[in-house]
């Protein structure tokens, strides 16, 4: 994904304390600096003991923590390996959101349902959620993103390109995006357009692991077996024991194999 899970938790973090440390003072969930120390507190335990964020934040939610302890409970239940609980619960929480016409929050926590139930083996529902998140901000670069992620995933490479062009207009310099539709191409077998987004991935982002490697994978099916194994060997050394790491090592593995 074009963020990690626990850097969109936070992105949502910090479009929370915006919105609501600008509410007026009449309101129920007006967020004083008390409050936000509490929200980021919260959170950190969340991360670093989620069993004991878990319990803070439903203590929290009774005392009347309304959106940031649900948000906070949330990132506990991923912590906890509780991913389809965490998704409910985000759901929920864009539900409320969306409610008070908060659409872009809103949207933020479908988001972030969406990778959990990415988490759970869900492709469906991340790509239900992603949906839904798009309909309150259509041009959500991310969410395209996630949208185009689990279209591929279930196989449609059409629909994942679509979300991409769209994503590439929006932010043009996004060599994720890029990344992203080059491997898309490459599975229609239209390794001329692959070829092309993956050499303006890596130009935008020379280090950019997703990038390499995928053009590593373009190069090799169009004969290039020295170009393949430099990219790959790049990203071993950027990105080693990391998935795209181990799968760059994979494929240098097999190149080395004698017919």
């Amino acid at each position: 994904m074009a963020m990690t899970v626990f850097a969109r938790f936070y992105r949502i973090v910090a479009c929370l304390l915006a919105t609501l440390a600008a509410a007026p003072a009449a309101r129920a969930d007006q967020f004083d600096a008390a409050r936000e120390q509490k929200y980021q507190d919260c959170m950190a335990q969340a991360q670093r003991a989620p069993a004991d964020g878990y319990e803070t934040a439903l203590a929290w939610e009774g005392q009347g923590g309304g959106h940031p302890a649900r948000h906070c409970a949330a990132v506990a239940l991923i912590g906890l390996g509780k991913y389809q609980e965490a998704a409910d619960q985000l759901e929920s929480l864009a539900a409320g959101l969306a409610e008070k016409q908060q659409l872009q929050l809103a949207a933020e926590a479908f988001a972030q349902a969406g990778q959990a139930w990415k988490m759970a083996g869900d492709t469906k529902r991340a790509l239900d959620d992603a949906a839904a998140g798009l309909k309150l901000a259509p041009e959500d670069v991310d969410l395209l993103v996630d949208r185009a992620v689990a279209y591929a995933t279930l196989g449609d490479f059409k629909s994942a390109i679509a979300d991409l062009d769209k994503a590439n207009t929006l932010s043009p310099k996004r060599a994720d995006v890029l990344a992203y539709r080059a491997s898309a191409w490459r599975l229609l077998d239209d390794l001329g357009k692959a070829r092309a987004d993956a050499d303006m991935a890596v130009t935008l982002d020379p280090k950019n692991v997703e990038a390499l490697l995928e053009r590593g994978n373009i190069r090799r099916l169009t004969d290039d077996a020295a170009g393949a194994r430099a990219d790959w060997l790049q990203v071993v050394e950027l990105a080693a024991g990391t998935p795209a790491g181990d799968a760059a090592k994979a494929n240098l593995e097999r190149l080395d194999v004698k017919p």
